[in-house]
């Protein structure tokens, strides 16, 4: 099979298409055909030399990639037949070997991929929508609470505006003014214009902020969070 190898730590020209073994498989696991993949980040870090090189750096071949779609044409599980049409994260933060033509894949990194997207979507879905779904789990975010999520027309916030909203929270979107109408279609009951919001003078208040940017807009999110007990209360989740 063809599979894109690493073969030293830097930059693209160290990617070098090659032919080799197919994989083989283990119980609970499937073979994919892969038919697409999804680039994030960790891969461009894990790359150059960060990320997750140094705990995959002896692997021989070293093969980035953990976002993959694609249909099953080995199994042995239980779970997935032939020709599921699937897609997941494979063996994160291990070695994934996305970038490949076939990859092995246990049953428990995989789900059956929505028939109304197709393999494209699908891959870039993985990580974004596992880390907006983490980290509102892991905050109990329920019912009537007012959640508010930052940057919600990019990678992760979109996902978590649809993710929240579904779980019955009132959700309020931070974006650029050219992305207000992609936010609030996406089930947000108020949007927020980050470049000339009054953070210090807003009188509206969350239970919960999910921040994937950082730096000052920290800052101003805790000026907007609501007091517990009084403790200020927070959660906070960075990529």
């Amino acid at each position: 099979m063809k599979a894109i190898i690493l073969e030293n730590s830097g930059g693209t020209e160290n990617l070098k298409l090659r032919e080799i073994e197919k994989p083989t498989i283990k119980e609970d696991e499937v073979l994919i055909e892969v038919k697409s993949i999804s680039i994030n980040p960790i891969d461009v870090k894990t790359r150059s030399g960060k990320g997750a090189f140094q705990k995959l750096k002896d692997e021989n071949p070293l093969i980035l990639g953990w976002d993959v779609s694609g249909m099953v044409v080995e199994t042995n599980s239980s779970k997935f037949k032939l020709n599921d049409e699937v897609f997941g994260m494979i063996n994160f933060p291990g070695h994934g070997k996305g970038y490949a033509q076939f990859v092995a894949a246990s049953e428990n990194n995989l789900a059956l991929k929505p028939k109304n997207i197709n393999f494209e979507e699908a891959a870039a879905t993985t990580l974004a929508a596992l880390t907006a779904l983490q980290a509102i789990q892991k905050a109990e975010v329920k019912e009537g609470q007012n959640v508010l999520i930052h940057a919600a027309s990019g990678g992760v916030g979109h996902f978590a505006v649809q993710i929240a909203k579904y779980l019955g929270a009132s959700v309020t979107g931070t974006s650029s003014a050219k992305n207000k109408e992609f936010v609030l279609s996406l089930g947000a009951d108020q949007h927020i214009n980050y470049k000339n919001f009054d953070w210090e003078n807003s009188e509206e208040k969350f239970d919960f902020i999910l921040d994937t940017i950082g730096g000052e807009n920290i800052d101003n999110s805790i000026k907007v969070l609501k007091r517990r007990n009084n403790h200020q209360y927070s959660k906070w989740f960075e990529r």
